[in-house]
């Protein structure tokens, strides 16, 4: 049986390729932060969604992310997701990998529906 983050990351990963960024913060909690890049997060909706805006812009408005492998450790309402997130886009030169081993956390809210606390498509990468 499929976990029920595996179909919400599908949608979010489709709100990114069609930059539908209003769509995509309904699955983030309000105090959520997002790995920007090495060295820069955004936190909170509204700063989330000034960087996906920049980050489709950087990506020449072509980004399409989707997920290969993935695990998911559950722990009452929290959840690790381990995924390869493959990017694809329009440009050629970007300093960072396409193919990634992201890390991302998971809280049930009070309606029992998972939202994304931390979004880290770098996973372990920001040790280096």
């Amino acid at each position: 049986m499929e976990h029920d983050l595996k179909e919400l990351i599908k949608k979010c990963d489709l709100a990114i390729k069609q930059e539908d960024f209003e769509t995509l913060m309904d699955y983030y909690t309000d105090d959520a932060i997002l790995v920007v890049k090495p060295g820069m997060i955004a936190q909170g909706k509204e700063e989330i969604k000034k960087a996906f805006i920049a980050i489709a812009k950087y990506f020449n408005n072509s980004i399409v992310p989707t997920q290969g492998e993935m695990i998911i450790l559950e722990a009452g309402d929290t959840a690790l997701v381990l995924s390869q997130t493959l990017l694809d886009a329009a440009k050629e030169d970007s300093e960072f990998s396409m193919d990634r081993r992201a890390t991302y956390v998971f809280k049930k809210n009070l309606q029992g529906e998972w939202l994304c606390a931390i979004d880290n498509s770098y996973g372990t990468e920001l040790i280096n």
